[in-house]
């Protein structure tokens, strides 16, 4: 069965209905499906066809959810490239992805070396013959999204149709979500929750789409009092943001439904300022690019636990296993594994960090958890970011969570700086609301109070603002990186 989110399928049942608009335009979802098709054309006019790669390299603008539905019409697959890449940055990933066009901004925009079409130069109509869609089959490429690269060289992670089409059905589910859902996206689009959560998810039940060019919060509160979206995806970061800027405005958020949060960590002290700024349930979740997206999320309707990220997603389970594998009891910490038919079909090009990471079905996430007798899941840390003082393993996001739990403190990141003694120590680098006082002294002081001896930051750094990779979640390699130097 053909995937549920393509415009050709969509175009019969939904006709006139809006389905997706920019700052620029807007596009029923006929007038899409037309679109898509004359970029297909066009497309095909390059001899895209079935089993190639399209690199798409733009900022949010309906032309990239066009380019991307018009590769899928020829059965080629889209791997989606951050526009702020540099040359060596594009140049890589168009490589690496075997890319065999690249749509970009224009002159002066990285190329790899490929042909290339301008996005003002996509085709608007038909002129000619039009290739039909091709048959989708749930083992059919449909992406390959790279990884952020906190964890060396990025790696292309292949997303078939078979895994989004499953990921989109089961947040169709969770979120109950109908053509009377209206999505806000704000999240870039060469992310995998932007691609999901906000793109396909909502088109397949006939919800409409805006999307926002460059997230601030002026254009976000803008966009909700203008469009008068239900529901909207976003990561810690911006919902910082909001928070920090929404005293400053009356902004009439009454559409929203609710809200969804995830890509990175977030505090219960931030979650909870965040619902009240949006008079709207705020949903943690939880996931990862290798299984599509989301694995877990607190329900909609339902037992929410804050500090959970929730209970597995329909369709796929969560295990919390030892060193050795095996499943530890309820209430202990462990490598967190996920299965399901979300799994990416493996690492293009590289078999070997497949395997490592796909271990009969299970994706070995490098997260530690802890699921309760619920099944509601809770993140530890990454193993990768555990710090080791004396002999003691420390989990920074317990740090993280008691210097939060401080009024006044928006963001928090804690990393292991070297010691010759103790072999790495805990060290804070914290930001605090724009009117509140802060100091290194009643940060630790604090500390002292929540946390054993071993977990107190040696040294808190008060600054005004966290390094960010591109999809939003601090970038703690970056961090470590100065530390050091």
């Amino acid at each position: 069965m053909a995937p549920a989110y393509l415009p050709w399928l969509l175009a019969e049942p939904f006709g006139s209905a809006p389905a997706i608009r920019d700052d620029l335009r807007e596009f029923s979802f006929e007038q899409l499906d037309a679109r898509v098709a004359a970029v297909a054309a066009q497309f095909a006019g390059r001899d895209v066809g079935r089993g190639d790669v399209v690199a798409v390299m733009l900022p949010n603008r309906s032309e990239l959810v066009v380019a991307i539905f018009a590769a899928w019409r020829l059965g080629a697959a889209v791997t989606p490239v951050n526009p702020n890449f540099t040359e060596q940055e594009a140049t890589h990933q168009i490589a690496d992805a075997g890319a065999t066009l690249v749509v970009n901004a224009g002159p002066g925009a990285p190329t790899g070396g490929k042909p290339t079409i301008a996005v003002d130069d996509l085709a608007e109509h038909s002129t000619g013959e039009v290739p039909a869609p091709v048959v989708l089959a749930d083992s059919d490429m449909a992406l390959v999204i790279y990884t952020s690269g906190s964890t060396g060289r990025p790696k292309g992670v292949m997303i078939t149709h078979g895994n989004a089409d499953a990921m989109t059905a089961s947040i169709v589910e969770v979120m109950a979500l109908t053509t009377s859902d209206h999505c806000l996206l704000i999240l870039p689009l060469f992310h995998a929750n932007a691609l999901m959560v906000s793109l396909l998810a909502s088109l397949r039940v006939g919800a409409q789409l805006t999307v926002v060019g460059k997230f601030s919060p002026d254009t976000f509160f803008h966009a909700v009092e203008k469009h008068r979206p239900s529901y909207f995806s976003g990561v810690p970061t911006i919902f910082a943001l909001l928070v920090t800027k929404a005293a400053e405005r009356d902004t009439d958020l009454s559409s929203l439904r609710f809200a969804i949060c995830g890509a990175a960590p977030a505090t219960r002290e931030l979650l909870q300022a965040s619902e009240e700024m949006l008079g709207a349930p705020l949903l943690e979740g939880y996931g990862l690019t290798e299984a599509t997206c989301a694995s877990a999320i607190n329900p909609l309707v339902g037992l929410r636990k804050i500090g959970t990220v929730g209970p597995s997603l329909p369709g796929q389970s969560i295990r919390v296993v030892d060193d050795e594998l095996r499943d530890v009891p309820t209430g202990e910490t462990g490598e967190v594994l996920i299965t399901g038919p979300v799994v990416m079909a493996g690492y293009l090009g590289n078999p070997e960090a497949t395997e490592k990471t796909i271990v009969d079905g299970w994706v070995r996430t490098g997260d530690v958890g802890v699921l309760d007798s619920d099944g509601y899941l809770t993140l530890v840390d990454r193993i990768k970011d555990m710090i080791i003082r004396g002999g003691e393993n420390l989990y920074p996001k317990e740090i993280e969570n008691a210097i939060g739990s401080l009024p006044g403190v928006l963001e928090v990141a804690v990393i292991g700086r070297p010691d010759d003694v103790m072999g790495e120590v805990p060290v804070a680098f914290v930001v605090p609301y724009p009117d509140a006082s802060l100091t290194p002294e009643t940060v630790i002081e604090h500390c002292r109070n929540l946390l054993t001896r071993v977990k107190v930051p040696v040294a808190v750094d008060i600054v005004t603002e966290l390094p960010k990779n591109p999809v939003g979640k601090i970038d703690k390699p970056g961090l470590r990186k100065a530390l050091v130097g």
